[in-house]
């Protein structure tokens, strides 16, 4: 049974206060469209997961949404997913789908010539909405959809460059968690089961192989593992990350993959040092996994209250009464030209009302503008979690380098609570 402090920490109550996304019943269940507000959250997340793997030597791709069935019959997945997807029949009575995944789409982008050795690893990042008819009974808000964003991304590398790729993605993770105080603790080794054989692809020695590879991996890195028997992809281990939220609650994040099999599948070769052509393996790494699974957690992880970075609305201006209506644009205009997002609360309220408002927004700052503040040209800074009636009055230029230093660096905290507001 749900607690109050469950229903309170909800991502659907949450999402809906915070005005992030909606749900239509003439679109469809389990297909969320995002508001305003939420797609700045969206996009603010996969552009650092995007910072991220540039650094670490990934480029863009893109690919559509549907694709024949050749394609999956080829990867294997028609004969594993063919349940879960939706189908589309052209005029001339080709059968088609709604990707369910990017893989074998991927495989294709580097199918399209051949590759020196030299010129690996070809790693690939894709941000892009894969479709699964799942069951409309097992739907739930953004934990359960039909229309899903994956922040996807593929390596394909040799034999003897899977740990450094491992290694590369793993410190990309725990730089990505780290910056919500939600690091992964525990690995789980997410391996195959060799009493169903007939559920995965490839041969034992196949398996055992990249199976010891992740073992390895997870040693080297002192990582507390969990035992996954049975959880492998069916073309391939993965090492599944396992963090714990601020409500006790373990889940599993982000992933990789290490994928001998869809590479045999599709002849995925390079040319070697002895002028051979030598198979490849290819790395599967999601970050975020499905964006909307990641915000359905990290929302009930935060409670809605975002770092100042990620807030929608760093910042809202208000204006004690009508007349400080002018300053407060001012002030907007300002922390505009920075880049900052804000917005100025100027209706016919109480001063009270307004701020009541702003914190069940749940946003960072509020700047108290009255006549005080446009005597002395500054803002009165009220910090979200600061103690009741405690405030810190500042110049408009010193409020401003604080700010966006601290989005800048995506500061966890806020640092106004460190000059005595705590």
């Amino acid at each position: 049974m749900d607690t109050p402090q469950d229903k309170e920490r909800d991502h659907k109550k949450l999402g809906k206060e915070l005005d992030l996304f909606t749900f239509s019943e003439l679109v469809g269940s389990g297909l969320p469209l995002w508001t305003p507000k939420g797609t700045i959250l969206r996009n603010l997340l996969d552009n650092f997961v995007w910072e991220l793997r540039y650094k670490c030597g990934y480029e863009k791709v893109e690919i559509p949404h549907i694709t024949k069935r050749e394609l999956y019959e080829k990867s294997g997945h028609w004969d594993k997913f063919k349940d879960d997807l939706f189908r589309i029949t052209t005029r001339e009575g080709d059968e088609f789908a709604m990707k369910p995944m990017n893989c074998p789409h991927h495989t294709q982008i580097y199918a399209r010539r051949p590759w020196s050795y030299r010129e690996l690893p070809q790693r690939y990042a894709n941000t892009t909405m894969c479709y699964r008819d799942e069951q409309s009974g097992e739907l739930n808000g953004l934990s359960r959809v039909r229309a899903f964003t994956q922040d996807d991304a593929h390596a394909f590398c040799r034999e003897s460059q899977v740990e450094e790729e491992f290694r590369n993605i793993w410190n990309i993770i725990e730089k990505f968690y780290s910056t919500f105080g939600f690091n992964p603790k525990k690995i789980r080794l997410s391996f195959h089961d060799p009493a169903h054989p007939e559920k995965y692809l490839g041969d034992k020695a196949r398996w055992k192989i990249a199976e010891d590879i992740l073992t390895n991996i997870a040693k080297e890195k002192g990582a507390e593992t969990i035992d996954g028997l049975g959880e492998a992809a069916f073309y391939g281990p993965k090492l599944d990350f396992m963090a714990e939220d601020s409500h006790g609650r373990l889940w599993q994040v982000a992933t990789i993959q290490l994928d001998m099999n869809m590479p045999e599948s599709f002849d995925l070769t390079c040319i070697n040092e002895k002028g051979e052509k030598e198979r490849i393996v290819m790395i599967h790494a999601a970050i975020m996994g499905s964006i909307e699974r990641f915000l359905s957690v990290l929302i009930e992880h935060l409670q809605g209250a975002f770092p100042l970075w990620l807030s929608p609305v760093q910042v809202r201006i208000l204006p004690v009464s009508e007349k400080h209506n002018a300053y407060a644009k001012e002030v907007l205009d300002m922390l505009k030209a920075a880049n900052i997002r804000a917005d100025a609360d100027d209706a016919n309220e109480s001063l009270g009302k307004k701020i009541r408002a702003a914190k069940t927004e749940k946003i960072p700052y509020l700047l108290v503008v009255g006549d005080a503040e446009i005597e002395h040209n500054t803002v009165s800074v009220d910090i979200r979690g600061g103690n009741k009636g405690q405030s810190i009055s500042m110049s408009i230029d010193a409020f401003i380098r604080q700010t966006t230093g601290d989005i800048k660096s995506r500061n966890a905290e806020l640092s106004f609570l460190k000059l005595g507001i705590d």
